[in-house]
């Protein structure tokens, strides 16, 4: 940078900063640093600033095995990664994604904690640090640039708008596909869609809302559900990929490999976890 090869400040460069300063020069270098070259000292605070970060950042991606994604254009709508995961759990399990034009959907079921709501935030964390320049938790990523990630992950009512848990689910949904509807490219994730409501309406609604997402070539969707039943009615469609997250009994405990499979469950241990939690029997002996 040009401001080092200032002779004033070169003067203040060759100070051994190990000898006693007088309060008179150290008011000069006050002045120098903080007046005279003011915006230039600025400048070279940010480089040290963002030169730290990166230094940082390649460090972690270096010693996690994390890669740097590769950014293409929007309208080729791929997304490819292998060895995907959380960059924040120890140890994670990965799994490998290809998602493109014609196979743009993917129907994720699985049985209560096999690992759907976690591997969907994998995605959407990987998709946000690649947009950034990030380094991604994954051995390599290809995706197409969009314009907006739109989850419905955890979505919790609103006290103060009088919102329940399912209208906010209703209201996500509504503001993912008013962007969707303007031709965007688009990352859409719902998890458990409508679980804030009856059997009946969530089948119908995750159905309804699978099918018309589906239409929207220029967007990647992934929705999960408990109710396998909707894939059976998603199964003519030639552009949804079903995938599900095993879980392996042993015994009468269920044990999960976190590891991606082509399919739909058959899985329902959900009344299995509540039995081996003795929940019946206390409430028996009540």
């Amino acid at each position: 940078m040009a401001i080092l090869h200032q002779k004033d400040i070169q003067k203040i460069l060759d100070s051994d900063i190990y000898k006693p300063m007088s309060i008179q020069t150290v008011s000069e270098y006050d002045f120098l640093l903080r007046n005279r070259h003011n915006e230039a000292m600025k400048e070279v605070l940010r480089f040290i600033a963002e030169t730290d970060v990166y230094i940082a950042v390649g460090q972690v991606a270096r010693e996690r095995k994390f890669c740097y994604a590769q950014a293409v254009e929007r309208e080729r709508n791929i997304f490819h990664a292998s060895d995907l995961r959380h960059p924040c759990i120890a140890r994670a399990v990965g799994n490998d994604l290809h998602m493109k034009e014609g196979s743009n959907v993917i129907f994720l079921t699985g049985a209560n904690m096999a690992g759907k709501s976690t591997w969907m935030k994998s995605i959407g964390i990987g998709m946000y640090m690649a947009h950034i320049g990030f380094p991604v938790a994954a051995a390599d990523m290809v995706f197409s640039v969009r314009e907006g990630i739109f989850s419905s992950i955890n979505v919790a009512d609103n006290i103060a708008l009088g919102y329940s848990h399912f209208y906010a689910e209703v209201v996500r949904v509504r503001d993912a596909a008013q962007a969707a509807a303007t031709g965007e490219h688009l990352l859409l994730m719902f998890d458990e869609l409508f679980k804030g409501t009856n059997v009946k309406d969530a089948y119908d609604g995750t159905l309804a809302v699978t099918q018309g997402f589906s239409e929207y070539n220029n967007c990647l969707f992934i929705v999960s559900t408990h109710i396998i039943e909707v894939g059976e009615a998603l199964k003519d469609l030639p552009n949804v990929q079903f995938r599900f997250m095993p879980t392996v009994l042993e015994g009468n405990v269920p044990r999960y490999t976190y590891t991606l499979q082509e399919g739909i469950t058959e899985d329902r241990q959900g009344m299995m976890i509540i039995e081996n939690e003795g929940i019946i029997d206390l409430i028996n002996k009540m």
